[in-house]
């Protein structure tokens, strides 16, 4: 699977207002795994940035004063995403974003959604841990993501952070550091987990099947519990599948 990891920044919060992207960054997951090919451009939005939003990227408006309109770039926008499925973090408000862009040219598609599909880890991030802060640096700290470069917003960056907690959140590879030197007990709450991506070029994983002793173990363990009067999820679960 194809998945592209975004984020963008803006002039303000509200597109109602006319409020614009100034930047937009991706990178690419093949199965799982970044790929190094990424997507990042800053835009000109043709209007001024909230003093707010400049507080929290650090995008001036005169930095952004010789960078290309929003038509300038959107075919190759869409030439990196078309097909993936784009991973968000509040993906409502970058949606609504490129939505809203999308419509300021003519002859392009509508809506984002009609090339790609879109997971929202901020809703991930609530079921997963509900009552709990779930904005990005909260989710660095719960999954050890090191996010010390981020001292402003920033789309590229903030992209390539949220892969990083994407596959941690998912089940991605991570490594506790435990003995020696490193012993968790001995850190106590400096214990710290290091993600950890496997090499594209790492051998298979064998697969190791049953004998033939073990399935008949196995279905007398089975027989024992149904025997017993207990509920045989393992059988139901067999059943359902054939």
């Amino acid at each position: 699977m194809r998945q592209i990891v975004l984020d963008t920044e803006t002039t303000g919060l509200e597109t109602s207002q006319g409020h614009r992207i100034i930047e937009i960054g991706c990178v690419e997951l093949v199965g799982r795994r970044l790929t190094g090919k990424h997507y990042h451009q800053y835009v000109n939005p043709q209007r001024e940035i909230d003093q707010g939003a400049i507080e929290v990227h650090g995008i001036t408006n005169e930095f952004l004063n010789d960078k290309p309109l929003f038509k300038q770039i959107v075919d190759d926008f869409i030439a990196f995403v078309d097909g993936a499925e784009l991973v968000i973090h509040n993906a409502s408000f970058d949606i609504g974003f490129i939505n809203s862009e999308l419509g300021r040219v003519p002859d392009t598609i509508d809506k984002i959604e009609s090339r790609c599909s879109v997971i929202d880890t901020l809703k991930m991030a609530r079921t997963k841990h509900p009552g709990q802060r779930n904005n990005l640096d909260a989710l660095c700290q719960r999954y050890m993501v090191d996010n010390s470069q981020r001292d402003l917003h920033g789309a590229l960056l903030d992209a390539e952070i949220l892969a990083d907690v994407y596959l941690a959140m998912t089940g991605g590879q991570t490594t506790f550091q435990l003995g020696g030197s490193n012993d968790a007990s001995s850190q106590g709450a400096e214990a710290t987990t290091e993600i950890k991506r496997l090499s594209p070029d790492r051998k298979p994983l064998p697969v190791i099947s049953a004998s033939a002793a073990e399935l008949e173990a196995h279905e007398q363990n089975l027989n024992n519990i149904a025997a017993a009067g207990g509920d045989v999820l393992w059988r139901k679960l067999q059943s359902e599948q054939h």
